[in-house]
């Protein structure tokens, strides 16, 4: 069980409605944590708000979509009367997938900005209170994705390298002010977002992840940073880390194409 002495009393997820986000919120309520939940969509949002207030904590809801301009400031002021122990970022999703060079440069921007720049910010905002108290985590969702070059999501792939990157720099300078910094690297998790992107969950022999496994996973390794990969095999990222680059990268793509049906 977390400890909401040290990661309390309130805890935000970016991305909180659904999926990994709403296995976080229940697992962090049932430890007696306040939760600010965040979403784009109201109606999924509030569902999830009304489901674990059963665990008898506080739970505030913000409709927000995180791309616009006075995302941070109203997140900011949702939870300036409280004191947030946690952030978790599960928010940086591939909101816009083309092939590079014939894609609309706007779309590229706005994978960056969710998944960089709102990152970054939202760090910045509740890691510094924390730095001060000495205390707290910040949790930050990763992807296989990070570890390699791809097609058709070239932008999201290496937004998602950055955020590992970032994560282990963010580590480091924390660790001595007694903050906790992890980058929860996922594989494939049923999750309703990679429903929608159209992965195939039955390909025989591929290991698929529930949402409440990874969400229990993640913080149980929260002390440990700066990244875990979920299930704790650390293989597949050692393989494509390795070289020569163009066999990784093709590899990966025809494993890709599968699983997406192409």
């Amino acid at each position: 069980m977390i400890d909401k002495e040290f990661y309390g009393p309130w805890a935000v997820i970016a991305g909180g409605s659904e999926g990994v986000g709403a296995s976080f919120a229940d697992q962090l309520a049932e430890a007696g944590i306040n939760l600010l939940l965040i979403a784009r969509k109201p109606g999924p949002l509030e569902e999830t708000a009304e489901a674990v207030r059963k665990h008898g904590v506080e739970v505030r809801t913000l409709a927000q979509d995180l791309l616009a301009d006075d995302a941070i400031e109203n997140i900011s002021k949702a939870v300036a009367d409280v004191e947030v122990g946690l952030m978790i970022f599960n928010a940086g999703a591939n909101s816009y997938g083309h092939e590079f060079v014939t894609g609309d440069l706007d779309g590229f921007r706005g994978v960056v900005k969710l998944n960089i720049d709102r990152q970054l910010e939202l760090s910045h905002v509740f890691g510094a209170p924390m730095r001060e108290r000495g205390r707290g985590g910040i949790m930050l969702l990763g992807s296989m994705a990070g570890y390699l070059g791809a097609e058709h999501q070239s932008i999201y792939a290496a937004s998602k390298a950055f955020s590992r990157i970032f994560a282990e720099g963010l580590w480091l300078e924390l660790k001595e002010h007694g903050v906790h910094v992890l980058e929860l690297v996922l594989g494939v998790t049923r999750t309703p977002a990679m429903a929608r992107a159209g992965l195939n969950f039955d390909i025989p022999g591929m290991v698929v992840w529930e949402p409440e496994d990874v969400a229990r996973q993640g913080l149980e390794q929260l002390p440990n940073g700066p990244v875990y990969i979920v299930g704790g095999d650390t293989s597949a990222a050692e393989a494509r880390s390795g070289y020569p680059r163009d066999k990784m990268v093709e590899g990966a793509a025809a494993a890709m194409r599968k699983l997406m049906g192409r």
